[in-house]
């Protein structure tokens, strides 16, 4: 085996080999800022490849060609950020349905709407798990350095093609244009799981619902006997009737159990930096929780048990790991940029004996750790 190389290379660049090396090599894409530099390499490599980039008129459109290009056998990616993210719903929700493995890449910038183009954020936390309709079970991975964006971006890939449906990789501005060392691992390093392709073309059915198990996807135009609609469906791919309440329920137990019934041995990850001890637990992602690691090392140099748990796999969140850390503080902090989002999911976590204390940042200036310093502090005040 040979062994890699030691890189600078920025986020946004570390996302676009990561996903070549994990076999990607259908690209469609419209420039958006702070996303544009992954399309903007793709269109350089996938050609050496290869592979197909594409330049698409809009969002819509951009979902709409990864969908067909995963459909007919191609690892596929899309990148945006949050206004784009927000066209590509639709589209996202009938790639759920029909269980079509594919990576977006939603780099946040200041929102709502058009937002600030050029200013960081963590405000598409929600977005990523609920701006679809309907029920499904999110798989969002976010990475806090450089290197993690590479590793998550194959991860991304591997968790796309076993479980057959969208994930969704999640960082920031900061992140996507900042300069960091990275180890790129040679080819033969990388762990790379290709989709599974179903043992015969005769009496093919493109979806099982038996068990949490994933049928395999037969590629079109292959001569497969593939049926697939935006309509709840059976095992063949054709609507359920209404009247078919047992059908329906079918459908989503799968979308949800092929999920959980693997989550805590393939699809969990998260960080636990100091937490068996600690009296107070910051919780933060991405860019946010290495200024909150700082500030924990801080806390701790002041006498105050401090530790940070990091989700990496935020959707589905690691609830019960949070709850084994976190059982014995006196007081959480959750440190984001944003008004709130990370803080309500963690208030599923705590009870009515500790204290929530929130450090938030919406005006696209990333959190110091010295604001994260001062809230540990003032958590650590509380008297359980």
């Amino acid at each position: 085996m040979t062994m890699g190389s030691y890189r600078i290379m920025t986020g946004n660049e570390a996302c676009a080999r990561a996903a070549i090396a994990s076999g990607m090599r259908f690209f469609a894409g419209y420039p958006i800022t702070p996303a544009t530099e992954i399309a903007e390499l793709c269109s350089e490599l996938l050609p050496k490849e290869d592979g197909v980039y594409m330049q698409m008129e809009d969002e819509l459109a951009s979902i709409g060609a990864i969908i067909g290009a995963s459909a007919t056998g191609k690892k596929a990616m899309t990148a945006t950020s949050g206004p784009g993210f927000s066209l590509m719903q639709e589209n996202l929700g009938w790639a759920y349905i029909n269980e079509i493995p594919l990576v977006i890449v939603d780099v946040m910038r200041k929102g709502p709407s058009g937002g600030s183009a050029t200013l960081p954020a963590q405000a598409d936390i929600m977005q990523t798990k609920w701006g679809t309709h309907g029920d499904f079970r999110a798989l969002v991975l976010t990475p806090n350095s450089v290197e993690e964006i590479y590793t998550e971006t194959v991860r991304a890939f591997n968790l796309a093609e076993k479980f057959r449906q969208p994930v969704i990789l999640l960082y920031d501005a900061v992140l996507a244009h900042m300069s960091e060392k990275i180890y790129v691992p040679d080819k033969d390093e990388i762990e790379v799981i290709d989709r599974a392709k179903p043992a015969s073309k005769e009496g093919y059915n493109p979806f099982r619902y038996s068990d949490s198990s994933v049928q395999p996807l037969g590629h079109f135009g292959e001569g497969y006997n593939i049926h697939m609609s935006g309509l709840t469906h059976d095992e063949t791919g054709f609507p359920v009737s209404n009247q078919d309440t047992t059908g329906l329920e079918i459908l989503i137990h799968h979308l949800f159990d092929k999920i959980d019934d693997h989550y805590d041995d393939e699809i969990k990850k998260y960080e636990a930096y100091l937490c068996d001890d600690a009296d107070v637990l910051v919780v933060s992602i991405g860019i946010t929780s290495r200024s909150a690691k700082s500030a924990v090392k801080k806390a701790r140099a002041m006498g105050i048990k401090a530790g940070l748990f990091r989700p990496i796999t935020m959707w589905p969140f690691p609830h019960k790991d949070l709850s084994r850390y976190d059982i014995h503080t006196k007081a959480i902090v959750t440190a984001e940029m944003n008004n709130g989002q990370l803080n309500q999911v963690v208030i599923e976590d705590i009870d009515r004996n500790q204290k929530l204390v929130m450090k938030n940042l919406y005006d696209g200036n990333q959190i110091r750790d010295i604001d994260i310093l001062n809230s540990i502090i003032e958590a650590n005040k509380y008297e359980k």
